[in-house]
């Protein structure tokens, strides 16, 4: 086969405006890598970030790189956003995918094992443990480990055995004794997902931690009695977890069994990369490779000073023993606008004013206090939201099926098609539907990604709708990780929108406008593109403008070219994209006003603003939506705008932070790269992440972005 040089199609690529968005997203894992390396950060942070970059790239290979293989082995046209077609885009991309994948293991051997001993702890395989410490696992293996294992040989009389997904598996080459070395047989013995990761060893001063396949290997010569075993290979395997729901005339009937039996494809799907340890049989390489149509540029070794698979750091990272050893969030802080949060009856409060949360520095309990008190009032005769994601033991699962239970309306719009929790959503809007909710399974032919919140509550002959509407999931675990926004309002006219809006979702509905409300599929692009446009007429007619938007995203090619124009009209762009961005900032005659900064440190940056200057009559919106094709053409998804001057004050200060954060923030440059944002010279350090807990009122106030 050919191989692909680094430099072989930079020309291509360096000559398209648009940046490649997977390209994009290598760089993106790149910067969260580099947060493994930062000064400062304890080897448990360290790890934390390691195995954060190892999901994040287990994921990318089954949907990105996966969706990649549905056009090469279907023989569909792909051009990337940059110019390359099918074959010589996964060249490039894979080798982008090595390049990282040898840093993560050289930085993991050379810097993180090294320091691991002074923290408390060590990794270590079984041959350097003491001889009472090897017996205790020999024990561990014939009572836990022994019956749990399965190996599965393939021959002519059996047939090829299905391996999972992203599981530890060993491939075992063994001969009959006299036999000859053409009839060798090849057998499989997968690890469960079930048994630990490490085996835990307590020392007085030490915890020592050994990988489960150690703990195998050391005793896989009894699943092989009296044969020869030639070779033993670890290695795992990734499949394409990339799948649409086809349309079809019975689709809402079956949506759920199709989804489920999507589900189950995932299982099977067509191997896109096989992660092996060095001095790996060739023989048995070469049966994969050819089983799977595979070559060699989908074949990433594992160095043997290394470990396999670096999501199973989470266990090493959750020990308790060394919960001090990681830095310890600050408790959230009162809302700017709810100073008195916790204490007084919300539902009173709100008919007062709106309150604008910003999590995790301010808490999520708001929310959950909302929809918990509506579930037990007796006045409140409704309750509707779209769920996208929950934590694993919600509060609000169990509000909403109190609210069924003392007879109010309640209905959910399950998103059972969001991606990786498509069982959990499932199982949890059965209880849902069970105990009498009104429970809308997803759009067969869109996503819905938008988050909103109404409560219907009667006091006094008088109907107040309670309305919530954010940039994140309603999931109080990702609250306390995530940066979001949410707005809690009984504005009438958003309140109008958002009843609207569901009535769409649940019913058959197609409102001709909202006032503060743009929604997807229909509108959002064409807005969006409009608000640009009026920033580039006003620059072109010598008025101020100004564009700032912080968005997790930007892909969408008709957003970026109206960027791009905008730009070229004079009117100064900044942008705060935490992933992947396919535009390209600073290039000249094209985008020289455009500005695109990247925020990755300790939280996740998730929220959405957008703010147009507007000639000073401002707008400003947050919302669920990132500007890619998915968002404004396959998903439902809504911004609110928000024109409390507070409010918008608040938010325009999220993004004048984020501009000046120069502990946090990477510099994106024209060719797609990424540079640290350091302090200046005359400069403090301004950590986002740090800064949102102590903000006041007053800063507020000041805030100004021209």
């Amino acid at each position: 086969m050919k191989v692909a040089t680094k430099d072989k199609f930079e020309n291509i690529i360096e000559s398209s405006d648009l940046v490649s968005r997977d390209l994009s997203w290598i760089k993106f894992n790149d910067r969260v890598f580099d947060q493994s390396k930062k000064e400062g950060r304890s080897i448990l942070e360290k790890l934390k970030f390691l195995a954060i970059t190892a999901s994040n790239l287990d994921e990318f290979f089954m949907i990105r790189v996966g969706s990649l293989y549905n056009y090469l082995d279907y023989d569909k046209e792909r051009v990337d956003y940059s110019g390359l077609r099918e074959e010589p885009f996964k060249m490039k991309l894979l080798l982008e995918c090595q390049d990282f994948h040898k840093k993560q293991q050289t930085h993991f051997v050379n810097n993180l094992l090294p320091e691991m001993k002074d923290s408390g702890f060590m990794l270590s395989n079984v041959k350097k443990l003491e001889p009472e410490e090897r017996e205790y696992i020999k024990s561990y293996f014939i009572k836990a480990v022994y019956p749990m294992l399965t190996p599965m040989v393939f021959d002519g009389y059996r047939t090829f055995p299905i391996l999972m997904n992203k599981l530890l598996i060993f491939g075992v080459v063994t001969l009959a004794p006299g036999d000859k070395k053409e009839n060798r047989k090849l057998s499989f013995v997968q690890i469960p997902a079930n048994i630990p990761r490490f085996f835990e060893i307590e020392r007085e001063d030490l915890v020592i931690y050994v990988p489960i396949e150690e703990v195998i290997r050391e005793n896989l010569v009894s699943l092989f009695r009296n044969v020869n075993i030639e070779s033993v290979n670890l290695f795992r395997i990734t499949r394409n977890g990339d799948f649409t729901l086809e349309e079809s005339e019975d689709m809402d009937a079956n949506f759920l069994e199709e989804v489920k039996r999507k589900l189950n494809e995932r299982k099977t799907g067509r191997v896109v990369r096989i992660e092996i340890e060095e001095g790996y049989s060739k023989w048995m390489v070469s049966l994969l490779k050819e089983r799977w149509n595979i070559q060699d540029d989908s074949i990433f070794k594992v160095e043997k000073s290394s470990m396999h698979d670096f999501t199973g750091l989470w266990q090493v990272v959750g020990n308790r023993r060394f919960k001090d050893k990681l830095p310890q969030v600050p408790h959230p802080v009162p809302p700017i606008s709810y100073p008195q949060e916790g204490t007084d009856d919300v539902f009173q409060v709100l008919k007062g004013r709106d309150i604008l949360l910003h999590h995790p520095y301010n808490n999520i309990d708001p929310i959950l206090d909302l929809i918990e008190k509506a579930a037990d009032d007796p006045n409140v005769m409704a309750i509707k939201m779209t769920i996208y994601r929950l934590a694993k033991d919600s509060r609000i699962t169990k509000a909403l099926l109190r609210a069924a239970e003392y007879g109010k309306h309640v209905s959910v719009l399950f998103e059972v098609k969001a991606r990786f929790d498509e069982e959990n959503n499932i199982r949890e809007a059965k209880k849902l539907q069970k105990a009498g909710c009104f429970v809308i399974y997803g759009i067969s032919n869109l996503k819905t990604h938008t988050k909103l919140l109404l409560i219907v509550k009667k006091d006094d002959n008088r109907v107040t709708r309670f309305v919530h509407l954010g940039t994140g999931n309603y999931n109080e675990d990702t609250a306390r990780l995530y940066t979001d926004i949410g707005l809690l309002t009984t504005n009438e006219t958003l309140a109008n929108d958002v009843s609207e809006f569901f009535n769409v979702i649940t019913g058959h509905s197609m409102p001709t406008t909202y006032q503060n409300l743009i929604t997807a599929p229909r509108d959002m692009r064409n807005q969006l593109i409009e608000f640009i446009e009026q920033e580039a007429e006003n620059s072109r007619n010598g008025l101020p403008s100004g564009i700032f938007i912080k968005v997790n995203s930007l892909e969408d090619s008709e957003i970026i070219y109206a960027l791009y124009r905008a730009s070229q009209s004079g009117v100064p762009v900044k942008l705060i994209i935490r992933g992947i961005c396919c535009l390209r900032p600073g290039r000249v005659g094209l985008s020289e006003n455009i500005e695109v900064l990247s925020i990755v440190g300790d939280f996740l940056e998730h929220s959405r603003i957008y703010h147009f200057h507007n000639n000073g009559e401002t707008r400003t919106y947050a919302g669920s939506a990132d500007m890619m094709v998915r968002s404004f053409d396959k998903r439902l998804e809504s911004l609110f705008r928000v024109q409390d001057p507070v409010l918008e004050k608040q938010l325009m200060n999220i993004l004048s932070f984020n501009l000046r954060d120069n502990v946090n923030a990477y510099r994106m440059l024209e060719d797609g790269s990424y540079v640290r944002k350091f302090p200046q010279a005359d400069e403090d350090e301004f950590n986002v992440h740090k800064e949102f807990f102590d903000v006041k009122i007053e800063d507020v106030m000041k805030v100004k972005l021209i």
